[in-house]
């Protein structure tokens, strides 16, 4: 899978509920360029919820792309998601794009890539971006050892790990919940 710098993004499937959160932080180079940047977006009132990491322009080319397939598929999510990593891996020019998403239902959580990777990860937990690691270990560990905490708790803190140890993540997180 591609690694990709400067963001991270969580969404954790925990207790019935689905949460995704990102942090803020846009990087040029080793600059922080800007630390406010919104990289959660919500879909069909909100029912499906994305997040992104990579170019952000990429990012939003991919986003288009997506609610295209979701349109065409009659708002399957796990379709749409199939349809999107075949055009981008196959498409000369999506091909190009660097950036990853987090696609989340009530149901089902999906990473998608651009080398066709449509990945349903283990135990509710899926992070991307260059904190992920440190993420995803973080919300390993809360769904383990603190299970009374809620989706969106274990968010919260799995970004905030992560960007006391990231230098491409920062603290000022946006979270989603996904609607039923």
């Amino acid at each position: 899978m591609t690694k990709i710098k400067s963001t991270t993004v969580v969404a954790i499937k925990h207790n019935g509920e689905v949460v995704i959160g990102a942090d803020g932080q846009a990087t040029m180079g080793s600059t922080v360029a800007k630390s406010s940047v919104n990289k959660i977006r919500k879909l069909q009132g909100g029912k499906i919820v994305t997040g992104f990491a990579g170019s952000t322009a990429d990012a939003f080319t991919l986003l288009e792309k997506f609610e295209e397939k979701l349109a065409a598929y009659g708002n399957s999510m796990k379709r749409a998601a199939v349809e999107l990593a075949k055009e981008w891996r196959t498409d000369r020019m999506l091909s190009r794009l660097e950036a990853m998403m987090v696609v989340a239902d009530s149901e089902d959580i999906l990473i998608i890539s651009g080398t066709g990777d449509v990945i349903e990860p283990d135990m509710g937990i899926a992070t991307i971006g260059s904190g992920s690691m440190y993420a995803q270990s973080a919300a390993r560990a809360l769904k383990k050892y603190a299970p009374q905490l809620n989706a969106e708790e274990m968010v919260r803190e799995s970004l905030g790990i992560a960007a006391d140890i990231c230098i491409y993540t920062n603290h000022n997180i946006i979270i989603e919940k996904v609607k039923a």
